[in-house]
């Protein structure tokens, strides 16, 4: 066992003395450097190997079980470096053939030469990675400010350790426990639980606005009517040219509707808050599910036995693709019944679903390829989703909202001819 700490007071240092050429050891005092480049049997005094802190450790073939490693400026050449427990504090470490099982390697300068990098459980703090043969089992890689080998893994890294992230594992880890369901059922209660709490009263929020929004429609158009009047009386009055007319009628125009929007407090733009509340949540759950099902500990063993029917275990894909045809299915369902609402729609609003369709598809094969935890949350996301859709179409809950526009007194019949008309004729 090994244990080196880099400041100044004294700690103890039992290092096994075989195939070490050098190590430079600075004593508690302001003496200089005390340099070993033998074993102790060879006429090297053992306390400086076993009370001295290190400074420079190199050209050591083997360095394994050490409980903390930390404050060596410069750590090189040595052959295996394994069964560390944190590994911090070293300003280089390089020519390392082979680095695993350690449990925290985090404020490291430059890192390189490394053959393999493996069983770390967290990567953090390094300034520059680069010549690393392979990198595996490292759940957490942050903090890089150059990554050679990563190349883009930097920034989801810190995405994927970032605060709603953990926030979001913490509250799918504390609904399993409270609960003492299995994983698969924690997954599908904590999903409905957020986007009925959250998501659903924005829905409903948006819902409003739209129809304060479409209510004025009505009225915008004929101040229009009037605004193109005056600015022709005032254009012959001025001598104004067409140019000069087109950008009168559509500055006043603007402030027209913007200051309709300020009365009835419906801007368009906080129909979007949805949008901006529902993404993120996704984003977080989604990258939190990874880390469970990834992270080598009691929960990916949980996870592993937590599933259900053909995906027992959550922590790998779905093989048999029912999962992510069901996700797509269920999206374009969702794409083809919003597309229905619309009569008469924009091309721009033809290529945005055309869009939004492919992009249905393509989350198949993608769902095919991360665990099915992650899976099973998009699925139960959706399906959530498109039940909100159904129940918001209510004549009662239209009632209850106070909705000014006009909308069906049978919504769900003449969704249904609708999508019949559409797709069976």
């Amino acid at each position: 066992m090994l244990s080196v700490a880099g400041s100044l007071r004294t700690s103890v240092l039992q290092l096994p003395v075989r195939g070490v050429c050098s190590a430079t050891f600075n004593r508690k005092s302001s003496a200089p450097g005390h340099t070993c480049t033998a074993p102790p049997s060879a006429g090297c005094p053992a306390v400086c190997c076993h009370m001295l802190p290190v400074r420079t450790l190199s050209a050591v073939r083997g360095l394994s079980n050490v409980g903390t490693l930390s404050g060596a400026g410069t750590l090189s050449g040595v052959g295996t470096l394994s069964g560390v427990g944190t590994l911090s504090g070293v300003g280089t470490l390089s020519g390392v053939r082979r680095l695993s099982g350690v449990g925290r390697l985090s404020g490291v300068g430059t890192l390189s030469g490394v053959g393999t990098l493996s069983g770390v459980g967290r990567l953090s703090g390094v300034g520059r990675l680069s010549g690393v043969g392979t990198l595996s089992g490292v759940r957490r890689l942050s903090g890089g400010g150059h990554d050679d080998s990563a190349g883009a893994a930097g920034w989801y890294s810190s995405l994927s350790d970032s605060a709603p992230v953990h926030l979001s594992e913490h509250f799918l880890v504390s609904v399993q426990q409270m609960s003492g369901l299995p994983w698969w059922l924690s997954i599908v209660v904590a999903t409905l639980s957020v986007r009925t709490l959250i998501t659903l009263p924005l829905a409903a929020y948006q819902m409003v606005i739209i129809s304060k929004v479409e209510a004025l429609q009505a009225e915008i158009s004929e101040l229009a009517k009037r605004l193109r009047y005056e600015v022709s009386v005032r254009a012959r009055e001025r001598g104004w040219t067409e140019k000069e007319c087109r950008f009168q009628f559509k500055k006043n125009l603007r402030r027209i509707v913007s200051q309709l929007y300020v009365r009835d407090n419906c801007h368009p733009f906080k129909a979007s808050v949805l949008v901006w509340v529902q993404l993120p949540l996704w984003i977080s759950f989604s990258l939190a599910l990874r880390n469970l099902s990834l992270d080598q500990s009691a929960l990916h063993s949980d996870l592993a036995a937590g599933g259900a029917l053909w995906f027992s275990d959550l922590t790998s894909p779905d093989s048999t693709w029912i999962l992510p045809v069901c996700l797509g299915l269920i999206n374009l369902l969702i794409v083809e019944v919003f597309s229905l609402q619309r009569v008469n729609p924009s091309r721009l609003q033809k290529t945005v679903t055309n869009f939004i369709r492919a992009f249905s598809v393509l989350m198949i094969p993608i769902a095919a390829t991360v665990p099915s935890s992650m899976a099973l949350y998009w699925f139960t996301s959706s399906l959530v989703g498109f039940s909100h859709n159904l129940f918001l179409r209510s004549p009662t809950i239209h009632k209850i909202l106070k909705l000014r526009s006009h909308r069906s007194d049978s919504p769900y019949r003449d969704l249904l001819s609708a999508f019949i008309t559409k797709y069976c004729r």
